[in-house]
């Protein structure tokens, strides 16, 4: 992925058109679930806007559930942008039901895929009796609630391993997002420590600041790998239930890496003009979209138990 293509000095109109143009949008499509993964830890890095995972995801849905199949060339072109409400956002093991909270990016979707009690459908974000509420949540991140009025739909059936597995994608996948988050603090880290000088010497040469490093890294590593197992399994048509499990609770750390760099920085870690916190608040977000690390320590429970 070129890095040009996610510079966070473009403008977001331009931005869309060059990840659409470079063909990142239709990954799911054209690509596989790796390849959106290689992209997702570059979207981290470089805090690409959520409503490009977004479609992504949508187009994900739309692909392996075979529901509103008619929106793929729009979404894969980079026409239209889509969302997902397929469950919820406190806990991916749980479906929707009446009113979609957390969802992101509602606000600039032109289809919004949701689950309903008769299955899945792909909703025109326009229709009539559909409304998109604000939810206020840490560092801006594009949350709403979409409340649906006697909106008509057509559903699809869709079984229950088939909406978990797509569930467990988008998971593993903002774990690797998550990675990437990481992967630049601990970059800006190293850079500040080498950089920074405390008694007559780089701080980066005291090995309680190297610990502290070398953790970071550990942590980082152990998240990546995991991640991507979920995401290689998942890509093979498994639900990966376990191994998303694992990811998620090795992506839960990426929130303490963020908060080592604030304090690797000292008092310039907390100064908003270094950028810093904007890693750290959309790792404490994304740490805990789709369940935290105790909600997918149930999940693990149940998938040994069973």
């Amino acid at each position: 992925m070129c890095r040009s293509v996610l510079a966070a000095e473009l403008d977001p109109d331009a931005q869309w058109k060059a990840l659409a143009d470079a063909g990142v949008l239709g990954l799911p499509v054209d690509g596989s679930l790796t390849d959106v993964g290689l992209f997702c830890v570059e979207a981290g890095r470089a805090l690409c806007p959520r409503v490009v995972q977004s479609t992504l995801y949508t187009a994900l849905a739309i692909d392996w559930l075979g529901v509103g199949t008619a929106w793929l060339p729009r979404l894969t072109s980079g026409e239209a942008r889509g969302t997902i409400a397929l469950f919820d956002a406190r806990d991916a093991s749980q479906g929707v039901a009446g009113v979609a909270e957390f969802v992101a990016d509602a606000d600039q979707a032109d289809v919004i895929v949701v689950s309903t009690g008769a299955g899945v459908a792909a909703v025109d974000a326009t229709a009539p009796g559909l409304t998109i509420e604000p939810v206020a949540a840490m560092g801006g991140f594009p949350a709403f609630t979409v409340r649906f009025d006697e909106v008509a739909v057509e559903p699809k059936p869709v079984d229950a391993e088939q909406l978990r597995r797509i569930a467990n994608a988008v998971v593993a996948l903002d774990c690797l997002d998550l990675v990437g988050v990481g992967e630049a603090a601990l970059d800006r880290t190293v850079d500040y420590t080498r950089m920074r000088e405390q008694f007559g010497r780089p701080i980066a040469s005291f090995q309680a600041a190297q610990h502290i490093v070398a953790d970071m890294h550990i942590a980082l590593a152990a998240a990546r790998l995991a991640a991507q197992s979920a995401v290689f399994r998942l890509g093979r048509g498994a639900v990966a239930t376990r191994e998303t499990a694992i990811a998620r609770m090795r992506a839960a750390e990426v929130k303490k890496v963020t908060l080592d760099a604030h304090q690797l920085h000292g008092g310039m870690g907390y100064v908003v003009d270094t950028g810093l916190h904007k890693y750290s608040e959309r790792a404490r977000i994304l740490s805990t979209l789709g369940g935290g690390a105790d909600i997918a320590a149930k999940w693990l429970e149940e998938e040994m138990n069973w």
